[in-house]
């Protein structure tokens, strides 16, 4: 049985349609457990117009979103977690995709599919996933870190199945990191766990292009990052060269934000440690001379 968690935060307008989707699926042997985050508005009385005795709802005062997703694992009863946001969506087959790789790849702890993009005007974008091990529509992704340097996340929150065993054995989400929490969650899982992948498109990640923007993380400029840190602890005890130069990858990205922001210190320190854990890039000097003309 799949336990489907959905952490639930001010998303009135968009939760409806996302359990209808879950209640929808073909693969039908599942339950529902929705964590309400301390939410402000009505989404909690939308789920509870829901008349299946397979919804179960818990609230909680507001915690952040990695507390809500650790408190659905800890009272689901399925062996497989299937994690959903609550302004995503999956195709009616999603569970169905999810119970067929399952079956295929038995040894595997992970599971993922493919997935698109869509905005608040309905413009669909495909994601683009690079590398795969394999050539066929689906297989083991034995080098995640390599595809995750030259794509878009191959593991994405709600395309992602995980055997409530693993997600436990690594402490769940991690509840110090407001940003990053989940790439940081799936690096553990790749270190130490089997992951199977297909090609299928059967998820939907909303990215509302309206909104405020929010602030500057106020660490963007170190190289102490939390998600870094726990990136090179991770390495420290599990040493390996896709995880090494992830973490190149990492401060290359975060490189290129403080050249956005026009911060030099901050290009500087994370360009440099990028180039640390993999020197034969270009990119990172790039931006250190850009941030010097500027």
């Amino acid at each position: 049985m799949f336990s489907v968690v959905i952490p639930l935060y001010n998303k009135e307008a968009l939760i409806e349609q996302t359990v209808e989707r879950v209640l929808l699926q073909t693969y039908q042997d599942f339950e529902v457990i929705v964590v309400d985050d301390g939410s402000t508005d009505k989404g909690v009385e939308v789920v509870k117009e829901f008349d299946d005795k397979r919804i179960r709802i818990i609230q909680q005062e507001n915690q952040g979103v990695s507390a809500a997703r650790n408190k659905g694992i800890e009272e689901s009863q399925g062996e497989y977690i299937a994690f959903l946001d609550a302004d995503d969506k999956w195709e009616t087959d999603y569970l169905e995709t999810q119970h067929c790789l399952i079956k295929k790849y038995p040894k595997c702890s992970v599971y993922a599919t493919n997935y698109k993009f869509i905005n608040e005007f309905g413009e669909n974008k495909s994601s683009i996933i690079r590398r795969l091990p394999f050539s066929e529509s689906d297989g083991e992704l034995t080098n995640y870190f390599e595809v995750a340097c030259h794509s878009n996340p191959p593991l994405w929150t709600s395309a992602v199945v995980v055997k409530k065993e693993a997600i436990l054995a690594i402490g769940g989400f991690p509840t110090n990191i407001t940003s990053g929490e989940d790439l940081l969650t799936w690096a553990k899982l790749a270190t130490y766990y089997k992951i199977a992948y297909t090609m299928k498109t059967v998820a939907t990640y909303f990215t509302p292009t309206t909104g405020p923007t929010g602030k500057t993380p106020s660490d963007l400029s170190t190289t102490k990052d939390a998600v870094g840190f726990e990136l090179i602890s991770l390495y420290k005890s599990n040493p390996n060269n896709g995880l090494r130069n992830y973490i190149a990858f990492w401060y290359k990205m975060r490189a290129r934000i403080n050249l956005d922001f026009r911060n030099s210190l901050g290009v500087w320190r994370c360009a440099t440690k990028s180039l640390h854990y993999n020197p034969f890039q270009i990119k990172p000097i790039a931006f250190i001379f850009l941030s010097l003309l500027r």
